[in-house]
């Protein structure tokens, strides 16, 4: 039991170390990606600190499993180099049995974040979003797509052919101005920008190089003038935007805003729904054959109209049916079509579900592999343990997003894609582990 506590105790010091130290990476990742979302938008330090806080929640979910793998290889490198685990070896305690405290902790950290990634996770990433969207409305560029209109900012329709990702200027402007009911506007303009008045109630944008089509609509005659300018600045109203909160709701929850309780039920909603669509489109179809059987060949009627008889028999019967059955089949084709998106549905969900259990699964796997690795390399510093967990966690999460792809496509089983690189590299885990013994 010392020996035990000794081990867990040689782990402490490099997990809280390498945690640490991969949180402040991805959230330095982080930070230069979302910089100019938040920088000069007029927001409070306690609303960043809120988005910070939120995306730790998947900073997090990464971070465990590479700090549990460098904590194993540096413990055991380090009771390697120093000639502990020799010493206990000798002692009759196999490497099999060291590594027992080891296991029983990934076993408990694997439980734990199965409940983060299911309670925690789903829930921080809605609230980011909702939050990020909250945020986008205080940057007017963020709601002008270029090639499309935009009905966002009040009394206008805005048209602009090219945005700038990291400043507010445009080019090629089309403006449907209707904020007058008695004047309707048309400005083009060949660039300019877009931007907010100090308090956030006005979009002002500030035009180049352009043109004002001006009609009046009371009179229709002498009501429309051109004008022509250099520089012509315009004000918009601002509601809607600005920094406000929206409520938890204001947005539906997508499949990583939902624990796999919920995705399942969700699941076997599309499920069930797939399963009436093809039931009642089988039913129509043998409804219509069993007409066709049920016609009497023989039953002929004759009505007289004009010079000769108009036929009314089982045979226009069968025609109509035939028809009947010959659009059965773009409505198969249909049937398919609509059954294909809903499997694809079904398999990004299942790709999900499978998710939040085979990333805190990874603790266990890299448990199994740093132990015998670190003793194999027999150097306990940080920079070979943090190369190896680098390594192989490249290999783990390439074959984990390759797995994703393939899985949404439909090639592989959403099973399959998830957790083949777990079961492979568990293996190999379990191959060093008795090699090492």
């Amino acid at each position: 039991m010392i020996i035990y506590k000794y081990i867990l105790k040689s782990h402490i010091g490099p997990f809280v170390f390498s945690l640490t130290t991969l949180i402040f990476l991805f959230l330095f990742q982080f930070l230069i990606k979302s910089i100019d979302q938040l920088v000069g938008k007029g927001l409070s330090l306690w609303i960043i600190i809120q988005l910070i806080a939120l995306n730790l929640a998947w900073m997090l979910t990464l971070a465990v499993p590479m700090a549990v793998l460098v904590a194993t290889l540096m413990a055991f490198g380090g009771l390697s180099s120093a000639n502990e685990i020799t010493i206990m070896k000798a002692g009759g305690i196999s490497l099999k049995k060291l590594m027992i405290p080891v296991i029983i902790c990934a076993v408990i950290i694997t439980y734990l974040m199965v409940l983060f990634n299911n309670d925690v996770l789903p829930e921080a990433n809605h609230q980011a979003k909702i939050l990020l969207q909250d945020i986008s409305r205080t940057k007017p560029t963020f709601i002008l797509e270029a090639g499309k209109f935009s009905d966002d900012i009040g009394g206008a329709r805005i048209l602009v052919k090219k945005t700038f990702e990291n400043s507010n200027n445009l080019e090629g402007i089309f403006i449907y101005d209707y904020s007058n009911p008695d004047v309707r506007n048309v400005i083009t303009a060949n660039n300019g920008d877009i931007g907010f008045t100090s308090d956030f109630k006005s979009v002002v944008m500030n035009l180049k190089s352009g043109e004002i089509h001006q009609l009046n609509l009371k009179d229709y005659v002498d009501g429309y003038r051109l004008v022509k300018f250099e520089t012509h600045r315009i004000t918009l109203d601002a509601a809607g935007f600005g920094f406000q909160r929206s409520s938890d709701n204001a947005l539906s929850r997508g499949d990583r805003e939902l624990s796999a309780q919920a995705m399942n039920v969700v699941v076997d909603s599309m499920v069930v729904f797939q399963k009436r669509n093809t039931d009642t489109f089988i039913e129509t179809v043998r409804a219509d054959v069993r007409k066709v059987f049920a016609i009497n060949f023989k039953d002929t009627v004759y009505k007289q109209g004009g010079e000769n008889g108009i036929r009314s028999s089982s045979y226009d019967s069968i025609s109509i049916l035939l028809k009947t059955l010959a659009g059965r089949k773009e409505t198969a084709k249909n049937q398919m079509q609509t059954n294909l998106g809903i499997q694809k549905q079904i398999d990004s969900y299942e790709v999900e579900i499978y998710k939040k259990y085979s990333i805190p699964f990874a603790c266990l796997i890299f448990a199994l592999i740093g132990a015998p690795l670190g003793y194999r390399v027999r150097k306990g510093g940080f920079g070979i343990a943090a190369g190896f967990s680098l390594l192989f966690f490249l290999v783990y999460w390439a074959s984990l997003i390759g797995g994703e792809k393939l899985a949404d496509r439909d090639l592989v089983s959403p099973f399959l894609g998830m957790w083949l690189v777990n079961i492979v590299l568990g293996i190999f885990g379990l191959y060093l582990m008795f090699k090492s013994s």
